[in-house]
């Protein structure tokens, strides 16, 4: 009687993995003996030991540690190795998208030689938001597998990828962005198991593995440069000097979330870019402490390195673009841009190679996942049909300028535009403390406004 009465009369409530959202503030379960969560709002962050919503800890949770104020992420930078101020902007946009109870998420793709500290760079990112006795792990076998993780972790970390498989690659666009996951309950012939949610997502690898345009779309984009010898050091004095440090990160961290919550229904934009709503919490958290429009900046030029990335790894879009170097407009049917596609002079791409379709509806397709990042380059392309017959044709113009889009806040301390935004510079590496990363800089010429440094976050 009683478990039935806990059943069917008792309140039910929702239960969330490490990170939740109640009456507009963030919670984030600390996942300690006494069961205390990080109550975040707009007015600042404390420590609350009887949180309003409920975790629950699948096998492999990790406790973090007490936050500390008075934080600064200059901790943070000095232990990663990236090329880059703006790649460092990146890191910290995605530790604060990864921070909202609710997505979208974006893919944060990590890639460089051996050595370049992908793998220790993707457990530092998921111990600051979510640690795990497994932070990360190899490539799921099936989509099941993928949303049984999803459903056990907030974030997911996959390491020392070679490729990714086109079912992997729309499960995990479907993970950034939210989506379902239905199976048949075991046992049973009608009832199912639904899965819907998004989670951050982390991949790293030698290789550049997204090569899919909607993936892409979705992804933030690292290539780690080498560590020299003589700056490497020991991973257990490096992972020594980050848990020294982790308890200021978050409290850092957890600085930017509040503010962001203060003033996201404030912000204003220019453009959206895909994944809008990442773009305006990012925007929204970086209002009072850098000047406005340093991550939209940071972002577009990372979209911008993607797109080329893409199209060069793309077969039918570079063909397109090759085709569309001499002329404005070109007009006709799959069947004779395949066989246009096979007279071109990289034959070993166009004739059978493994990227290339082999019939035009294969083609066509092609052409349609590839159209977003074509138009980023001046390319449109329109498909329709002529004639009596209803023959299908591809009309592919240029003229049209880029249109990437921007992300700019509208407010008191608007940034200007015509500044310029500061050369990159290497941000960190593994090495010894004699070797300290300048964290920022700013160049007399540009003014004010244009220092755009680190310290600003």
């Amino acid at each position: 009687m009683l478990e039935a009465r806990a059943q069917f009369d008792a309140p039910e409530r929702s239960v969330h993995v490490r990170v939740a959202e109640h009456d507009g503030h963030v919670f984030l379960d600390l996942a300690d003996d006494h069961w205390r969560a990080v109550e975040i709002g707009s007015d600042g962050w404390r420590v609350n030991g009887c949180p309003p919503v409920r975790f629950r800890r699948p096998a492999g949770l990790l406790p973090l540690p007490l936050p500390q104020r008075r934080g600064a992420l200059e901790q943070l930078a000095s232990l990663l190795n990236l090329s880059s101020e703006n790649d460092f902007v990146l890191v910290v946009a995605w530790l604060l998208g990864a921070l909202r109870p609710s997505g979208p998420y974006p893919l944060l793709v990590i890639s460089g030689e051996q050595g370049s500290t992908k793998t220790v760079l993707s457990k530092m990112l998921r111990a600051l938001v979510d640690p795990n006795a497994a932070p990360v792990r190899a490539l799921p076998r099936d989509e099941r597998e993928l949303f049984i993780a999803a459903n056990n972790g907030h974030v997911l970390a996959f390491d020392n990828i070679s490729r990714l498989r086109p079912w992997l690659s729309d499960a995990l666009c479907r993970l950034a962005s939210g989506g379902g996951f239905a199976v048949r309950q075991l046992y049973t012939d009608q009832d199912e198991v639904l899965f819907d949610a998004a989670r951050p997502v982390i991949l790293n690898g030698i290789e550049d593995v997204v090569t899919r345009p909607d993936l892409a779309d979705r992804s933030i984009f690292l290539t780690l440069p080498a560590v020299p010898d003589r700056r490497r050091q020991s991973e257990r004095e490096l992972w020594r000097q980050f848990e020294l440090a982790r308890p200021r990160i978050l409290g850092a961290l957890f600085d930017l979330v509040a503010r962001g919550l203060r003033t996201l229904p404030d912000v204003g934009v220019d453009r959206l870019p895909r994944m809008a709503d990442f773009a305006l919490w990012a925007a929204a958290c970086e209002t009072f402490l850098q000047p406005p429009g340093t991550f939209g900046r940071a972002y577009e030029a990372n979209r911008r390195a993607a797109t080329e990335g893409i199209i060069d790894a793309d077969p039918v879009a570079a063909c397109v673009r090759e085709i569309m170097a001499n002329r404005s407009t070109w007009t006709g049917s799959a069947s004779d841009l395949l066989r246009m596609g096979a007279d071109l002079a990289d034959h070993s791409i166009s004739r059978g190679g493994p990227g290339w379709p082999n019939n035009p509806r294969a083609l066509a397709g092609r052409l349609r996942r590839a159209q977003t990042f074509l138009r980023t380059l001046g390319i449109e392309m329109t498909f329709g049909r002529a004639g009596r017959a209803g023959t299908r044709t591809i009309t592919i113009h240029t003229g049209r300028e880029n249109t990437v889009s921007t992300v700019s806040i509208v407010g008191d301390n608007d940034h200007d535009p015509g500044s310029r935004q500061p050369s990159p510079r290497p941000v960190g590496a593994l090495r010894d403390n004699s070797h300290r990363t300048e964290i920022a800089a700013a160049d007399d010429a540009d003014g004010a406004d244009a220092k755009a440094g680190l310290r600003f976050w």
